[in-house]
C-alpha cells in the first residue's frame, strides 16, 4: 500500500512535491511545474500556507530497518 510522505531524495525545498510526484508516480518536475501555476493562480499567500501546512502534516518516510 502506497503512503505519502516527504520525499528524502528528490528534495528542493522540503520534499513535497518529490513525495507527491512519488505517490502518484510522475516526474518531479511536472509536479513542480502544477505547483507554480497553481500558485499563481491561486495567489501566493494562500498557496505558500498551504505548502507549509503540508510540509506539516505530511510525515517523513520512516527508517529503512526501524
Amino acid at each position: 500500500m502506497k503512503r505519502l510522505t516527504l520525499s528524502d531524495t528528490d528534495r528542493k525545498i522540503a520534499g513535497v512535491c518529490g513525495g507527491i510526484a512519488e505517490y502518484i508516480d510522475v516526474d518531479p518536475t511536472i509536479v513542480r511545474l502544477v505547483t507554480v501555476v497553481l500558485g499563481i493562480i491561486t495567489g501566493i499567500i494562500p498557496f505558500f500556507i498551504g505548502y507549509i501546512l503540508a510540509w506539516i502534516i505530511v510525515p517523513r518516510k520512516p527508517a529503512v530497518g526501524a
